[in-house]
């Protein structure tokens, strides 16, 4: 009897490893097929289950968020509610404020109720009078102009009829009056300042 050839020793090794491979494919399938039904309506249930879950809290954060207009309207009435406003005597001027720390100080002290401040003549250009506390500075080398409003040293508001260069902080300027009617308005005797928002 003629011992096996390599080959065929291999060849055979080879068959046998791939009918091993087939009987397994075909008992893991037989067993799945078995319990397809039921694992496949377990994972429809599930899944089924998930997407509904995750639906209604996409329903509920959708009911819960603020539409990009009403965002928009509440912050409009936020700076609606903020807008600070300024008197002399009993005449309302408006006024375009500067974006700086020293008149968000100053909106903050009057969003508690009006601020009034007595002022006096001074140098034939100004008129100026203390705030009653110091608020932030941003203190620079400045020439004014008629409308011009500023802080100085950082406790006083001075409002100018005229022109004057000196170191202060910008607080804003008078728009809706032309020099003529702010000189007519600040250079007739010492007046009273009050600053107040528009809902107090």
């Amino acid at each position: 009897m003629k011992p096996m050839s390599l080959e065929k020793s291999l060849h055979n090794l080879l068959k046998k490893s791939q009918l091993l491979v087939m009987l397994v494919l075909v008992f893991t399938t037989i067993t799945s097929c078995g319990r397809s039904d039921t694992f496949k309506d377990a994972l429809l249930e599930e899944d089924s289950a998930l997407l509904i879950s995750n639906a209604s809290e996409i329903v509920t954060v959708s009911k819960n968020e603020p539409t990009i207009e009403e965002t928009v309207i509440e912050a409009d009435e936020m700076n609606e509610e903020k807008a600070m406003v300024l008197y002399i005597n009993d005449e309302k001027v408006n006024v375009s404020w500067e974006d700086n720390s020293s008149v968000d100080a100053l909106k903050e002290l009057v969003s508690s109720g009006p601020l009034s401040i007595n002022m006096s003549m001074y140098g034939g250009f100004e008129q100026v009078g203390s705030i009653g506390q110091s608020l932030p500075r941003e203190d620079k080398q400045t020439t004014t102009a008629s409308g011009d409003i500023v802080l100085y040293s950082g406790n006083q508001m001075v409002v100018f009829y005229g022109s004057n260069s000196w170191s202060y902080t910008r607080l804003g300027h008078i728009i809706d009056k032309d020099d003529s009617e702010i000189e007519s308005l600040l250079s007739n005797g010492d007046v009273t300042i009050t600053l107040k928002t528009d809902d107090n």
